[in-house]
């Protein structure tokens, strides 16, 4: 199994025929997405490399079933897509574009809340990597080929950083469920939380690779619901060990501003509530390798 997507998930790309998302679609349709179509306002009936391009996603939807979007669209306009794409029914949409104003994304939340639970639109991102389900599908910009299918899922404020923990993990001959990233801005549409419970729940995940990065309380917090409710181990690591407090290190939320922001205070919180932390990034591979011993019951091989 894995978490949000599989090969059998119907998406469509907001923002369809744009180069970014052209690019990006001709990968996750080689990877093996099931791509369904797109949308581009004003080019609705016209065929993009060999799918249907809608107005609207309420067109999309009701044309092709699909459940699922991945959105391209310039920070300007990037709320109201968002907000398209819930009223359209989607379940999930995940938002590469960086650089959306904070309120914005606090208005899209806000926004969400007017659906019951069961029925709302989870957002990933914005400003990350995606999502991919090794072997399966992909919904993102990540390079697909570092990564593998196992038993092992990642979530991470860093992209780039999970894509670290996959290629570390994988020669040494460790593979993955699914991996996440949630973005590294300081209002985003889900938390570390939302996915560790997912994780918790997919009976083919046997480990979690949380991945922070200084800035906001996340981390602290799921660390405690990890303590209180996970059943599997969670190797965590955050990074900004060197960050000087006040000035924003890479994304927007990355940024020292209270007590225990810090990215040493961080990884003591997750010690306190019971997680293994990885001493450094180049060690996560082998930090979750050694979890995976001290758990005989799971198997450390894909």
């Amino acid at each position: 199994m894995s978490i949000l997507i599989d090969e059998t998930t119907p998406v469509i790309l907001q923002g369809f025929t744009g180069d970014k998302a052209t690019f990006h679609a001709r990968e996750m349709i080689a990877y093996g997405t099931n791509v369904v179509g797109g949308v581009t306002p004003g080019k609705g009936g016209q065929q993009h490399l060999g799918r249907p391009v809608f107005n609207t996603v309420k067109e999309a939807v009701r044309a092709t079933g699909a459940t699922t979007s991945l959105a391209f669209v310039p920070p300007a306009f990037a709320a109201d897509s968002l907000m398209e794409a819930a009223d359209a029914g989607l379940k999930l949409v995940c938002t590469i574009t960086d650089g959306i104003p904070a309120q914005d994304m606090m208005r899209v939340k806000r926004y969400l809340m007017r659906y019951p639970k069961d029925k709302r639109t989870m957002v990933v991102g914005p400003n990350c990597a995606g999502i991919i389900s090794a072997g399966k599908a992909m919904l993102g910009i990540m390079p697909g080929h570092i990564y593998r299918r196992g038993n092992v899922g990642i979530v991470s404020r860093s992209g780039t950083l999970g894509y670290e923990a996959a290629a570390q993990m994988n020669a040494i001959g460790i593979g993955q469920t699914t991996s996440v990233g949630i973005g590294g801005d300081p209002i985003n549409g889900s938390s570390f939380l939302d996915h560790l419970i997912l994780f918790e729940q997919d009976p083919e995940t046997e480990a979690v690779v949380m991945i922070g990065e200084i800035g906001g309380p996340q981390e602290a917090e799921a660390a405690r619901w990890v303590m209180e409710h996970m059943s599997k181990p969670v190797i965590g690591y955050v990074a900004g060990l060197t960050a000087p407090k006040g000035r924003r290190m890479g994304h927007a939320g990355a940024i020292i501003s209270t007590s225990g922001d810090s990215a040493l205070e961080k990884a003591e919180t997750m010690k306190a509530y019971g997680l293994t932390v990885a001493p450094s990034a180049c060690e996560l591979g082998s930090t979750v390798a050694e979890v995976l011993r001290k758990n005989p019951g799971r198997r450390i091989t894909a």
